[in-house]
């Protein structure tokens, strides 16, 4: 007998609007994003974003932040996309690939990196992500 895609694919697990995630390859644990099914992709908020002997360097979060720490990341693999923002301005964005953990899993996944400073949560997972894995349920946080 034949199973269809549907059949063999993991059940969906449920998460909240709020979720708290990681970023093993970027040395970050433990920050809380917000779950925007309005949103396309994922976004993190970043500091001193620029580029060095063709590296693409940033700090995640910025000196306010409480868990900010200094360490610069570099990418070699990365790209520029324009993206529409919140208030519906196209801004281009830096984009990498990095793991992030969500609800005990660990996926690899496309990351814009903004300034977000002025936004409530540092970090923005959006459907892309989410997509054929999570089920949100607005009432739950975390």
């Amino acid at each position: 007998m034949i199973m269809s895609q549907k059949a063999r694919s993991k059940p969906k697990q449920i998460i909240g609007k709020k979720e708290t995630v990681d970023f093993p390859e970027l040395g970050i644990n433990d920050i809380v994003a917000k779950i925007d099914t309005g949103a396309y992709s994922n976004t993190l908020h970043c500091h001193d974003i620029h580029i060095k002997e063709k590296m693409l360097c940033f700090k995640v979060l910025d000196p306010t932040h409480p868990i900010f720490s200094r360490k610069e990341n570099c990418f070699s693999e990365f790209s520029r996309k324009k993206i529409k923002n919140s208030f519906g301005e196209v801004e281009e964005r830096y984009m990498i690939k990095t793991k992030i953990k969500i609800a005990g899993r660990v996926i690899k996944s496309i990351i814009s990196l903004t300034d977000r400073a002025n936004m409530r949560y540092p970090v923005l997972i959006g459907r892309r992500l989410l997509r054929n894995k999570f089920v949100v349920d607005v009432s739950l946080k975390n």
